[in-house]
């Protein structure tokens, strides 16, 4: 059997690992309403549980970064899925217990956190440029695949067995990743770059990685990205289950933003390289995916938190969703343009930074919509106005020529 080192196969088994990612993160949101009846929960502590897995996520991205680098992205990786899927499969023997729970959501977070950084290392060391706006389309396009199938399946489920069973996909995953992707390391790693980078700096201080402005208007706009995800991906079942009055056979009706968020990050990516096939610079494709990923979300999103028909506002949270996957073509494919040789640890770095809007998105929210008595527009008009500022400052700030 072929060894599992061409492009194609590495992108294969990568975005399958961030369908399992993805697809652990939406389960809480959705198996929330059942517990927090069950444990009598209040929306304070519903947002402390939602809001765990960002204190963990924070904590290891700057590990993955160079943890894969140093330990080798196969070995790396192969943790972090076996973590994440450990605390995943064991939360409901802990469930009843407010604090274990949270406790474990911090661990999931932390596996998770050393995913994708981890990714991004791999990619940049495997995928030549004139692919990788297409590879992080699909990257991004399985997770929302995996979030898709969790919200579609999970509302039917006893919240245990959404547990057990998407914690079970992950230990399948690492049997195959360990079997079948084979990593060059030691003096011959040089063959596993499909493209060398362009300039030999494979070292690099810790204050550089702050000291650029292309660096900051990717870890802005990636954190302005992430503040309307969060609020989403946190809060979507529990305000349509007490704002828009919906059943609970409603709730996998949350599955459509993830699916046109799936869609059009493949079809974003395929534009942006063919938009850079035709003689666009890459500056400008990574410009135009980033302010319509980031300017679009922003406007329906406004519009969302306006309507009070479901199946209206399913809609607009649906197109809000499906056009920030054009940012996985704008600048979460920046990275691999401004630091090929450190694509893993700016990456780390951004989504550190990009985290905290989950941390904050639980805790907050949930004093917003307390003081507001039970009001959510200022919870839309923040997120809003965030993805407008970070918009402005990539399209001013941005580069696509290596800085280190």
């Amino acid at each position: 059997m072929a060894k599992f080192t061409k492009t194609s196969s590495t992108i294969a088994l990568c975005a399958v690992a961030n369908f399992i990612n993805a697809a652990d993160r939406v389960i809480m949101p959705i198996a929330i309403l059942q517990m927090s009846t069950q444990f009598k929960w209040d929306l304070h502590s519903q947002g402390w549980v939602l809001s765990a897995f960002a204190i963990g996520y924070m904590s290891s991205m700057l590990i993955g970064g160079g943890a894969a680098k140093r330990y080798s992205g196969k070995n790396t990786l192969t943790l972090a899925v076996f973590m994440w899927s450990l605390s995943t499969f064991i939360t409901p023997f802990f469930g009843h217990t407010l604090n274990m729970l949270i406790f474990l959501r911090v661990i999931l977070g932390v596996g998770e956190g050393l995913g994708l950084p981890t990714i991004f290392h791999i990619f940049a060391h495997t995928v030549p440029l004139e692919e990788r706006s297409r590879a992080f389309g699909y990257l991004v396009a399985m997770g929302s695949v995996g979030q898709t199938v969790a919200a579609l399946v999970c509302p039917h489920l006893p919240w245990q067995w959404m547990f057990y069973i998407f914690g079970s996909f992950g230990f399948v995953w690492v049997l195959f990743w360990a079997v079948f992707y084979h990593e060059v390391r030691g003096p011959f790693e040089e063959e596993e770059f499909i493209q060398p980078p362009k300039v030999p700096n494979s070292s690099a201080r810790w204050i550089e990685f702050i000291g650029h402005w292309p660096l900051w208007s990717i870890y802005i706009a990636h954190f302005s990205m992430n503040w309307s995800n969060y609020i989403i991906m946190q809060w979507l079942p529990t305000y349509m289950a007490r704002n828009l009055s919906a059943e609970t056979h409603d709730i996998m009706f949350t599955a459509l933003p993830y699916m046109l968020n799936s869609i059009v990050g493949v079809v974003a990516g395929h534009f942006a390289d063919a938009l850079i096939t035709h003689k666009w610079t890459i500056l400008s494709v990574r410009r135009l995916m980033t302010f319509v990923g980031l300017l679009g979300p922003g406007i329906f999103l406004l519009f969302f938190s306006s309507v009070s028909n479901l199946p209206l506002a399913v809609l607009f949270v649906s197109l809000s969703m499906g056009l920030s996957a054009c940012n996985s073509s704008g600048h979460l494919s920046n990275h691999a343009d401004v630091a090929p040789n450190h694509a893993g640890i700016t990456f780390a770095i951004s989504n550190t930074l990009a985290t905290i809007p989950g941390i904050m998105c639980g805790p907050l929210t949930a004093e917003l919509v307390t003081q507001s008595h039970g009001r959510w527009f200022p919870v839309f008009i923040i997120a809003a106005g965030i993805n407008f500022v970070g918009a402005v400052i990539y399209q001013s700030q941005s580069a696509a020529s290596q800085v280190l």
